[in-house]
């Protein structure tokens, strides 16, 4: 009995951390380029309660008889499907089609790796326009250096090609393309990369180093949709029935639980 109180309440803590996961899908059902998780589980150690047989022979028994001392938390994966695309009024929002990610740099070389494109211009000391996130990252090129309007065009006149090569509408209606090209990048494990919030997240060793598409062979190159804005990709309806579920996991657990201290009084008033 006392170790179906510990398991039960290891399956109550495994349950309350899988709501935990569902309740910041549900907050995020909105996020710009968010990527749902979902909790998974293992068992813990296992104790034999016998190996052989209880016979006056001491036959080996083909099958032992173990019961296992509950569950935890064994991870929480990433799901990297693709959200919907949604047109915005914004010629400086972008979507990516595929499997890529956006690189953005902080003002100390950091770089970041994003699905969401909801970028902006910001002027730079050179009287041109920088591409930043809402952060205020520099969105980056494939040659590594911030992607950078020249003085004289407005942020109205870009243009932005589905393979990522950037220019700008002149004069006479036609497009300048610009000797820059936004890097698109994928990882050999993407749900191994480290969430840092803010929809940024960063390579490790699990996710392996970040593979620039136009350089890497073998690599399906992803598509860019200026215009656009990735949706997350959290159904509510899945998010809804498996809260149920764990609620109901959980009651369950705490019924065990009950249900053992009941039985534990009951052999306490044996001596009465």
């Amino acid at each position: 009995m006392m170790r179906a109180l510990w398991s039960a309440a290891s399956g109550m803590i495994a349950q309350q951390t899988n709501l935990d996961s569902i309740s910041n899908n549900i907050a995020n059902v909105n996020t710009n380029g968010y990527k749902t998780e979902q909790a998974e589980f293992k068992s813990l150690l296992y104790q034999t309660l016998q190996t052989r047989s209880t016979s006056a022979n001491g036959d080996d028994k083909p099958i032992s008889a173990q019961v296992g001392l509950g569950t935890r938390t064994a991870s929480i994966t990433t799901q990297f499907t693709q959200g919907a695309l949604e047109e915005v009024d914004s010629l400086t929002a972008f979507a990516i089609e595929g499997d890529g990610f956006f690189q953005v740099s902080n003002a100390a070389g950091e770089k970041f790796y994003t699905r969401d494109g909801n970028f902006l211009f910001v002027q730079n000391d050179a009287g041109g326009l920088s591409l930043v996130n809402t952060d205020g990252y520099y969105v980056q090129d494939n040659n590594g250096n911030n992607i950078e309007i020249p003085a004289g065009i407005s942020s109205s006149q870009v243009y932005v090609a589905s393979t990522g090569q950037i220019g700008y509408y002149n004069n006479e209606g036609t497009i300048t393309l610009l000797d820059s090209q936004m890097a698109l990048y994928q990882f050999p494990n993407a749900s191994g990369l480290d969430k840092v919030g803010d929809n940024l997240y960063q390579p490790t060793a699990s996710s392996g180093e970040a593979l620039n598409e136009l350089t890497t062979p073998g690599l399906i190159v992803s598509s860019v949709r200026q215009g656009y804005l990735e949706m997350s990709n959290v159904s509510v309806a899945d998010e809804m029935v498996d809260m149920i579920v764990a609620q109901r996991a959980y009651e369950m657990n705490s019924k065990a639980i009950t249900t053992s201290d009941s039985m534990l009084e009951l052999a306490n008033n044996l001596k009465r």
